[in-house]
């Protein structure tokens, strides 16, 4: 018995200092843009691994240089603004649609249910250029009109997840509720959105680092003469015949990585937690 327990503990050692190495491997890229972001940008294709030094250090000159060139801060501000509203949004509305999936049982839940998983696997190449064009004739070119696109592409994993998540949700508290005289939504605020706390915070650290980072919908949605969200503000500082401002870029990356990442390390357990409960048990 010692022996097997002697055994398991090497092996659970071995198995940490490898998950440790190779999470040395997904931290080094971030590690390469940190330091380059400090380098002079003539030294950073020249010596792209080298730590800086007296010679190619610039200080906080690129950050400063890609602050001014991309109006940052207000890339910032609609990052964020666009991020807070649309995970709001899917968090709402997708939490309260799968408590009703979950429990009214009927062809047309079930049907709706499987429309939601199967819009997963749909590639968004295929509805961009018809999403773009609805999305100009209905005005929603604003950080508050791309909110109910936001939310129709983040509904079926977050649909998905709640749905699973409410299997393990006891229904005799929503019965002692409505019995009570309680309505629906007294019963969803007060009874099951409690519950559905570590499944939501899961979802909206999911939806959030994607909204946050992602590119190519803004791109294509958003009136880019009045609002640039932080990926399309970093992709202006390049230049004419495709020159770059590296040492700027590299400086707007860290930026716009470091909000994410803090976000993510504090609310990390909450998202293993939550995508487990709604995978397994759904």
């Amino acid at each position: 018995m010692k022996k097997n327990r002697t055994a398991h503990s090497t092996a659970d050692r071995l198995l940490s200092i490898a998950m440790g190495l190779l999470s040395l491997v997904y931290v080094y890229p971030f590690f390469m843009v940190l330091i380059n972001s400090f380098k002079k940008k003539i030294y950073i294709s020249r010596m792209p691994f080298a730590l800086p030094d007296e010679r190619t250090f610039a200080g906080i000159v690129n950050y400063q240089t890609g602050i001014q060139r991309t109006d940052f801060l207000m890339a910032i501000l609609w990052s964020t603004v666009i991020t807070v509203l649309s995970v709001g949004a899917i968090l709402l509305f997708t939490s309260m649609c799968a408590w009703y999936l979950n429990r009214v049982r009927n062809r047309a839940t079930r049907l709706l249910y499987r429309l939601f998983i199967l819009s997963m696997v749909v590639p968004f190449q295929m509805v961009m250029f018809t999403l773009s064009k609805i999305a100009n004739l209905l005005g929603l070119n604003t950080p508050v009109g791309i909110v109910p696109v936001y939310l129709g592409f983040g509904a079926g994993l977050a649909v998905f997840l709640f749905y699973g998540y409410m299997q393990s949700c006891p229904v005799a508290m929503e019965e002692s509720a409505m019995i009570d005289g309680a309505k629906p939504l007294r019963v969803f605020f007060s009874v099951v959105l409690p519950i559905l706390q570590p499944c939501f915070v899961s979802v909206g650290i999911l939806q959030a680092m994607w909204i946050w980072n992602d590119y190519l919908l803004p791109y294509l949605v958003l009136d880019l003469k009045r609002y640039k969200t932080i990926p399309i503000a970093v992709q202006y500082l390049k230049g004419g015949y495709g020159s770059v401002d590296m040492g700027a870029m590299m400086a707007m990356l860290v930026l716009a990585i470091l909000p994410i990442v803090a976000v993510y390390l504090l609310c990390q357990k909450y998202i293993v937690s939550g995508v487990m409960a709604g995978a397994v048990k759904g």
